[in-house]
């Protein structure tokens, strides 16, 4: 005899899970003309890649009240973040990540301090393809290129 589980559905029929969304958050920095993106450092998951620095968003937070928090850890900055850019998603073997990108300011005279990343580079718009973004940070790109061309 079959089992089943407290939903009435045998092992098998259970066997195929929705995978969870995670919502996370990135900051789009923009200084003379250029952007920021941040390479993952060793050992993170997805090392390597490059992205829009941040993070998940925590129960009880606003996506804003997130990247100030993410960036003080990530980047030892105190952000000021503005208006929503851009989301984007992608289905990853743990999960489905929905990136949402805010612009941010830097403080005048504030530097990036490198925390979890293996470097940061400002890229003009037409470098923004020199690297390898992260597959949720894609849709992200795509739009400001759209942006900065026109």
């Amino acid at each position: 005899m079959q089992g089943r589980n407290s939903e009435g559905c045998s092992g098998h029929e259970g066997a195929k899970r929705t995978p969870k969304s995670i919502h996370v958050v990135g900051a789009i920095f923009v200084r003379d003309g250029k952007i920021l993106a941040a390479q993952r450092g060793p050992g993170s998951s997805m090392a390597g890649y490059w992205e829009f620095p941040g993070g998940k968003i925590e129960p009880g937070e606003t996506p804003e009240e997130a990247l100030v928090r993410e960036l003080r850890e990530e980047l030892k900055l105190d952000v000021e973040v503005g208006e929503f850019v851009a989301r984007g998603t992608y289905d990853y073997s743990f999960g489905t990540v929905l990136l949402d990108g805010y612009m941010c300011e830097i403080p005048a005279g504030a530097t990036p301090k490198l925390t979890e990343h293996a470097q940061i580079r400002w890229l003009a718009p037409e470098h923004l393809q020199s690297v390898q973004w992260a597959p949720a940070d894609v849709p992200i790109v795509e739009v400001l290129l759209r942006t900065f061309e026109g």
